[in-house]
């Protein structure tokens, strides 16, 4: 088979293809075994292993087997295992492993494969259609803060993987746009502004300080409180006057977070909690028909095994809440919107709440019990963002730092060091300033991505924006590097994209060729585990093979130019689509 043909991106896939035909036919009575196939972590024992031959021995020692140990076993697969032109070699070793090491001529030919089609031909193939992005999801009327950040930004990324692997991905911003706060809101919005009609962004001036007044009247004043519930009722009643004020509220509040969209370049369709109110009783009723709701304490409750508390769906004074919310929308979700994988991307504060509510719906048949098998939900949490002491993460005693304002300022610090390094004098203002936006706002988010999402992270500008090490500017700067050797050679790097021949002779270009030919099968472990951190990882490490190869082996005005100017092209095609993925864009000089 032509390589072009056999090569579909996915390296651990195709060699799990060869090794499953082998098992088929070293042990045709077992057919339920899968080939168990992985990367070898140092590279000493071949570039892949299937570790089969252990686990097989004990299925089949007890059944009068031919095999003499797992060793045995191993070196029959090896002789089962179908010829291609992808495998160079394979041996045994120790109990059982067998080692397979890649044909560099193969891995060359497919490299230049992805350089004439694109690498969008190395895309993983997931085993879902449509998916459901829940992620972000600020409430009205609050300002963003840096739990936001991490929601936004992880859950783009999460998104942007699925929708590379040809997932179709519907990105829902779940607002808290309903709920008892709007009645103190819409109280004060009348007292302040009488004639509500000409009420304007700049009037209210800042959201996050209306809110407060209201919240500090509610709360002293009985009166006051008083009218904000009767408000509550009215609104929820459907009174028109209400509603303007309601749908007022929620319009300023979003410009407020366009901002920080905008400069994200997230892209996130707002379904809030509203939108779901039409439903919620009869989704109630279902679960009450399947015997699910009890009466508890003149609320109503479903009771789930394995938890302390009822999860409540419908309040003692008849009103919903977040449970009854979350249900409906997973109901909606299912079967409306037909989504296969519903993922909700918030901190891991609310993991019980989202253990409770999934249970539910399995409780109700909707979700199938193994949590595997689609349709199936998932909650990504992740931990908290620290300020350098230590604590949560705030600008002044109490108060919460703008999003707008951080990133702002990762623009602004990202500049002067441009500027410092005299880059003012070199570029367009437009260039520089083009460049200060990618590495700013990139250095933020990479900061967030690249550690485990479960785990709290420590937010220093000065280390985010650090140009050595793991770090958004140094990976932005070395992809630029690449692009600036590619620039010297004087070469038409797409004519020789079409004329040119690759060979990965040397150690340093087949360890760099390998770890590009492994991009597919990383993204497929991102997004089945959810981890965008895996991808960072990826993404460093391949320009550290990058930085081995470049310092060994000389490219521009060598013999082998052409063959290694193809190979710095492909990775700076493989760091693009990873920063694509990442959402952080790419600079192209330095």
């Amino acid at each position: 088979m032509a390589a072009n043909e056999e090569f579909t991106g996915n390296l651990k896939r195709q060699l799990a293809k060869l090794f499953d035909v082998s098992l088929k036919l070293t042990v045709p009575d077992e057919p339920s075994v899968e080939p168990l196939v992985a990367a070898s972590a140092l590279g000493k024992f071949g570039d892949y292993q299937c570790n089969n031959a252990m686990g097989l021995w004990s299925i089949i020692k007890g059944k009068g087997t031919q095999f003499k140990g797992p060793p045995a076993v191993g070196q029959a697969l090896v002789k089962s295992l179908p010829t291609s032109e992808m495998v160079e070699s394979c041996s045994v070793a120790g109990p059982g492993f067998i080692n397979v090491v890649l044909s560099a001529k193969w891995m060359a030919k497919s490299i230049e494969n992805m350089l004439i089609n694109g690498v969008d031909t190395w895309a993983p193939t997931l085993s879902v259609k449509r998916a459901v992005v829940d992620f972000s999801s600020p409430n009205i009327a609050k300002e963003m803060h840096v739990g936001h950040l991490r929601s936004t930004i992880i859950g783009d990324t999460l998104a942007r993987m699925l929708e590379y692997s040809n997932v179709e991905v519907l990105r829902r911003n779940h607002v808290g746009d309903w709920g008892t706060q709007f009645g103190m809101l819409i109280e004060y919005l009348f007292e302040k502004f009488p004639d509500t009609d000409s009420v304007t962004e700049t009037a209210i001036g800042d959201l996050q300080v209306f809110y407060k007044a209201s919240k500090h009247k509610f709360d002293l004043d009985e009166d006051f409180k008083e009218k904000a519930q009767q408000a509550v009722v009215r609104l929820q009643g459907g009174d028109p006057v209400y509603r303007k004020a309601w749908a007022k509220i929620c319009d300023i509040s979003r410009t407020e977070f366009a901002k920080v969209y905008q400069r994200l370049r997230v892209e996130v369709e707002e379904k809030g909690e509203s939108f779901y109110n039409p439903y919620i009783a009869k989704v109630i009723e279902e679960l009450n028909s399947k015997g699910l709701v009890e009466e508890s304490e003149g609320a109503r409750v479903i009771f789930l095994e394995g938890f302390d508390i009822p999860l409540m769906v419908v309040k003692s004074d008849g009103g919903f809440n977040y449970a009854s919310t979350d249900l409906t929308a997973l109901w909606y979700r299912l079967n409306e919107e037909k989504a296969e994988w519903i993922i909700y991307v918030t901190d891991v504060g609310q993991q019980q709440h989202f253990n409770m509510f999934f249970k539910a719906a399995r409780k109700a048949g909707w979700l199938p019990d193994n949590d595997k098998t689609y349709p199936r939900v998932n909650h990504v949490g992740f931990g908290l963002v620290l300020g350098e002491d230590g604590k949560r993460f705030r600008t002044r005693a109490t108060d919460v730092v703008r999003l707008v304002d951080l990133l702002d300022e990762a623009k602004t610090r990202s500049k002067l060091a441009l500027i410092e390094r005299g880059k003012d004098k070199e570029w367009t203002p437009e260039e520089l300033d083009q460049t200060a936006e990618a590495v700013g706002y990139g250095a933020v988010k990479y900061a967030d991505l690249k550690n485990n999402r479960l785990t709290n992270y420590t937010f220093s500008f000065d280390q985010m924006l650090n140009d050595k090490g793991n770090t958004a500017v140094y990976l932005l700067y070395a992809h630029a590097r690449i692009c600036s050797i590619i620039r010297k050679s004087g070469k038409d790097i797409d004519e020789l994209k079409k004329t040119g021949k690759l060979a990965l002779d040397h150690a340093d270009e087949r360890a760099l060729g390998l770890h590009l030919l492994r991009f597919a099968e990383t993204v497929e472990e991102a997004c089945t585990n959810l981890l965008p951190s895996v991808l960072c990882e990826y993404l460093y490490n391949l320009s550290e093979h990058y930085t081995r190869f470049y310092s060994n082996c000389q490219v521009n005005g060598s013999p082998e130019e052409t063959s290694r100017l193809l190979l710095c092209e492909a990775t700076a095609i493989v760091m693009r689509k990873c920063f694509h993925l990442l959402g952080i864009t790419p600079v192209y000089k330095i």
